[in-house]
């Protein structure tokens, strides 16, 4: 199970003020099957397609955290 957290699903709004359109369909497809990914202390750090998502997994759940676009 996903879970966006307050201030991912605010992220969306930011992102989209600077142009940058990214669906929550895509970072759930990211999060399922990520190029990269690596785990820091609680948090996972993973990458798939010049997106980066910062999540923390709590029992059976994936807290997104935030995310953004990289080059």
């Amino acid at each position: 199970m996903i879970y966006f957290t307050k201030y991912a699903n605010k992220k969306f709004e930011i992102l989209n003020n600077y142009k940058v359109f990214i669906t929550k369909e895509t970072v759930e497809e990211a999060i399922k099957s990520p190029d990269k990914s690596l785990k820091k202390g609680k948090y996972i750090f993973i990458l798939k397609d010049r997106l980066k998502i910062i999540i923390k997994t709590e029992g059976d759940i994936n807290k997104v955290i935030t995310f953004f676009p990289v080059k």
